[in-house]
């Protein structure tokens, strides 16, 4: 199994605005869990907001295998959540790794 971890920096400063496209992130990569084959789980949080410098959301997601992953990320929807998401973050970071 590889588990997929991807870390959003949002643009807004706004902070309505911000919980807004937090929660549009969630909304749209959570559903992916049923569109696509291969997904084990799709879990998206915001940070605490406690300490400043955190990332603001996190994607952790696990796949039956890489060529799952490889598949997720090519899938039509996920292009249309990553096309969303691209367009209210300023920064991501990503890690895959074997679980």
């Amino acid at each position: 199994m590889i588990r997929h971890i991807v870390l959003f920096r949002l643009a807004a400063t706004d902070d309505a605005q911000r919980r807004d496209d937090a929660h549009g992130i969630a909304e749209r990569l959570e559903a992916l869990e049923t569109q696509i084959p291969g997904i084990q789980s799709i879990r998206v949080d915001r940070d605490l907001g406690l300490v400043d410098g955190h990332w603001d959301v996190a994607l952790v997601s696990e796949h039956d295998d890489n060529a799952a992953l490889e598949a997720y990320q090519v899938h039509p929807a996920h292009k249309e959540a990553a096309a969303y998401i691209a367009s209210v973050i300023s920064d991501r970071a990503v890690v895959d790794y074997s679980v």
